[in-house]
């Protein structure tokens, strides 16, 4: 069986776990939390990042540090994950779905300004596969209406948008380390802070409300409820897995774009003949083999194209429901006809199996599987 994700974990992961439990800093922000922020700033330069649960609950803090209030309106894609809109919707805004584009699945910056309102305060941008969305248009578009962009990259660590990091491309970004993701830490997130101004009020809101991070950095003896808050502060214990995944982040790397590039190179042909399309991705974006995605014609072949292939023990999925078109979408009073692009390319797009320790007969088998299909 060939699995539609699997994490790569070696002895590494192990060792450092096990080292993290006998620290007794079972809680966060210990040896190993501190270890990742410096990976991080070393090889992305970022300065101010904070780990989290997951990606959702860094999106969830972005929604309390932009001061989102019921009523207001956040244009969002409908082609991703509900985590992006249940954010928001945790703060009683309203999502305002927004089409994507045909080539890259993320939101088309073409027709935000159309959906903008009085009561519009975010745009939140899903960088669709690891591959970034046009963010100088988005951040034009944000500044000259004065509003928030929250770039939601939880797919997306390691791509570039014209040579800048994902994740840096505008005021917060949010990245996951969800099992799935490129880098994991079975669950977990971060949130970017690109401005510094924003950094005191975050960790308060990490930490219950409480400026207890400021008692741990020694700046005052005794800490007190300030803000609204949670429990956004991960264990150290998975801050270990995710620090032994990032000193392993070349090789990772490299096996994930080892599979993509042999599906792109080696699936051309069908693409030619007109069986599928195959992924695309801009001249601006330098993508980090998040996913491989498959267009097919109709709704139908993806259907027995992914029977087809589970036979022979490969699992590949459709990834999303339209969010606008999902039973939640609908009850906020959506309709199929709102986003067409998101509805016509959501009924036809395939992903393939894709992870770092896939080998080369796995994925010759995936490609000749989808090769029998078509033949």
């Amino acid at each position: 069986m060939i699995p539609f994700n699997k994490a790569t974990i070696t002895d590494l992961e192990e060792r450092y776990v096990i080292d993290a439990m006998r620290n007794s800093k079972l809680s966060g922000d210990g040896k190993y939390t501190m270890r990742v922020y410096e990976q991080i700033r070393e090889r992305f330069g970022i300065k101010d990042i904070l780990l989290t649960t997951s990606g959702t609950t860094a999106l969830e803090m972005s929604a309390i540090l932009i001061n989102l209030d019921p009523g207001d309106e956040v244009i969002v894609p409908s082609f991703t994950f509900s985590s992006t809109v249940n954010a928001f919707l945790l703060r009683r805004a309203k999502p305002v779905f927004c089409d994507i584009r045909p080539d890259t699945f993320n939101m088309d910056e073409n027709l935000i300004e159309s959906l903008i309102t009085p009561n519009t305060k975010a745009i939140y941008c899903v960088d669709y596969a690891g591959i970034p969305c046009d963010m100088d248009v988005i951040n034009a578009i944000a500044d000259k209406h004065g509003l928030f962009v929250i770039e939601d990259a939880a797919q997306a660590i390691g791509s570039k948008y014209k040579g800048r990091w994902a994740g840096t491309l505008s005021e917060f970004g949010c990245f996951s380390f969800h099992e799935t993701k490129n880098y994991v830490m079975g669950e977990g997130g971060a949130i970017v802070l690109n401005e510094e101004k924003y950094l005191d009020r975050a960790e308060i809101i990490r930490e219950k409300g409480t400026n207890r991070r400021q008692v741990l950095k020694g700046w005052t003896d005794k800490y007190t409820w300030h803000d609204i808050g949670s429990s956004f502060l991960p264990s150290d214990v998975l801050a270990a897995i995710l620090s032994a995944q990032l000193d392993r982040y070349d090789e990772i790397m490299d096996k994930r774009m080892r599979v993509w590039n042999a599906y792109h190179e080696q699936l051309k042909p069908l693409e030619d003949r007109g069986d599928l399309r195959l992924a695309i991705v801009p001249d601006y974006a330098e993508h980090n083999g998040h996913m491989y995605n498959i267009v097919l014609p109709t709704d139908d072949i993806r259907t027995h194209l992914v029977d087809f292939l589970k036979e022979r023990g490969i699992m590949a999925y459709i990834c999303y429901v339209p969010l606008h078109s999902a039973p939640m979408g609908r009850r906020l009073g959506n309709k199929a006809e709102d986003c067409p692009v998101t509805e016509d390319l959501g009924n036809r797009v395939l992903r393939l199996p894709l992870y770092a320790d896939m080998t080369e007969a796995d994925t010759d088998k995936v490609i000749a599987a989808v090769n029998e299909f078509f033949r």
